[in-house]
């Protein structure tokens, strides 16, 4: 919800204090810049002092500031909203590989709901009050997380991890008797207790959590684990990973933006755009653009586990590249609305399964970091997409802008392709395999 604010805030305060598009600008670069710290930021917190303290101190950021930039806008606000990586990190450390692709994006659902909400909040609202009510209403669902944070568990992965194996152990017990169910025969084993010589062990210990030949790597420091994403194992992926993630969060925050801006009235360009008599047009066509999410979601959702995370993700880039293209010639308002919202449903199936696939490559002990680093990676493409796309739409340029997310779109899918494991059905790892400097293990 909070992110898709920018898109009814920027032209409500550009008219009020007479903004130039440049400036305008700022106010989306500002936010996502904040939204690069928070990403980076909490990801080191999550591995190094626990999921559930990340929760709540991103939480708390984002509800405090929310509610000054009712007032006053700022950057701080995205700075809570990059936190929100390490909840898809805490997710994905409970649900089983073999289904794991589906669950994680359905979940997603709940993005595309907020936003789907958003819009229709700001119908409401914008109109008959201003757009520092609608900040402060936006607010309210992320204090309703407060109210659940009791009930949320560590992840017993992190745990064991740790090496805090009772803890580990009697989270399992509590998920178990909540399901109905018992825990398999066995004892947790802690990925530093197996030496090279495992598969000589006794099998009377079955370890619950999946482990690999693996030594533990002891992370001292926020800065060492951030290393560790350019080890000979990781840097490959690393990169690949951060191109991707960047072309397609300026991509799908471009259209976004684009709908918006085609849709405000205070464009000067020609008969493409979505603007019309009704004064209610800018909520109408961006309440139609975010319902795209739901399908795009549901596509994901269907093959990811099908054909796998690299193939789903370079298809949908592909395909979003088919709806923008006719976008490079003149079409009717309906025609445009129909395409953008393709492209919308296409750039946000890749986006899903991009963050979720991300989480996968990495292992626990620098899993948040490298999904956070990645997702600021992202955000840097958010931050440079109000300065370039949306300047090129505000000064008639549309062509030259949908060409730029072709552009971004097909060197993403090459990327995607050579990124050296598909996590597929492939259990998470705990720690960075030592024996092979050839590969990143995921899991056996």
């Amino acid at each position: 919800m909070e992110v898709m604010i920018l898109s009814f805030v920027g032209p409500a305060v550009k008219s009020q204090w007479d903004l130039s598009s440049s400036q305008e600008s700022l106010l989306s670069t500002a936010v996502f810049g904040g939204m690069l710290i928070g990403s980076f930021f909490w990801g080191l917190v999550s591995d190094h002092h626990g999921r559930r303290k990340c929760f709540l101190g991103a939480t708390l950021l984002t509800c405090g500031a929310g509610l000054l930039s009712a007032f006053s806008p700022n950057y701080v606000v995205g700075s809570g909203l990059g936190g929100g990586s390490v909840f898809s990190s805490w997710f994905l450390e409970f649900v089983p590989a073999s289904h794991r692709g589906k669950r994680m994006l359905l979940l997603s659902w709940f993005w595309a709901f907020g936003t789907i909400f958003e819009a229709l909040l700001a119908w409401m609202v914008m109109p008959r009050l201003s757009w520092g009510w609608l900040l402060a209403v936006s607010c309210l669902p992320a204090f309703a997380l407060l109210l659940f944070y009791s009930h949320v568990p560590e992840s017993p992965r992190y745990l064991c991890m740790k090496g805090r194996i009772n803890d580990a152990y009697n989270i399992l017990e509590k998920i178990a008797l909540l399901n109905q169910s018992k825990l398999p025969p066995g004892e947790l084993v802690p990925d530093s207790t197996i030496g090279l010589d495992e598969e000589s062990a006794t099998s009377e210990y079955t370890p619950l959590l999946a482990t690999t030949e693996k030594m533990d790597l002891d992370f001292r420091s926020g800065f060492q684990s951030f290393l560790m994403l350019f080890s000979s194992k990781l840097i490959r992926t690393t990169l690949l990973l951060w191109e991707l993630l960047f072309g397609n969060v300026f991509s799908y925050y471009g259209i976004i933006l684009l709908t918006s801006e085609l849709s405000s009235g205070q464009s000067r360009c020609g008969s493409n755009l979505l603007k019309s008599e009704n004064p209610d047009s800018l909520y109408i066509n961006v309440f139609i653009s975010n319902l795209a999410e739901l399908p795009g979601i549901l596509l994901s959702a269907t093959i990811a586990d099908r054909i796998g995370r690299k193939l789903t993700v370079a298809f949908t880039c592909v395909l979003a590249g088919i709806f923008l293209l006719p976008l490079v010639y003149h079409q009717s308002a309906t025609l445009t609305m129909s395409f953008l919202f393709g492209a919308r449903m296409s750039t946000k199936a890749v986006y899903s399964v991009a963050t979720i696939y991300g989480q996968e490559l990495y292992p626990t002990s620098v899993r948040a970091t490298g999904a956070g680093a990645a997702n600021a990676a992202g955000k840097v493409g958010g931050m440079i997409c109000p300065l370039v796309a949306v300047g090129l739409v505000t000064s008639c340029q549309i062509t030259e802008a949908i060409i730029l997310f072709e552009v971004l779109m097909a060197i993403s899918a090459v990327c995607v392709m050579f990124i050296p494991v598909d996590t597929k059905g492939q259990k998470l790892c705990d720690s960075i395999d030592v024996s092979d400097s050839k590969q990143v293990v995921v899991g056996q």
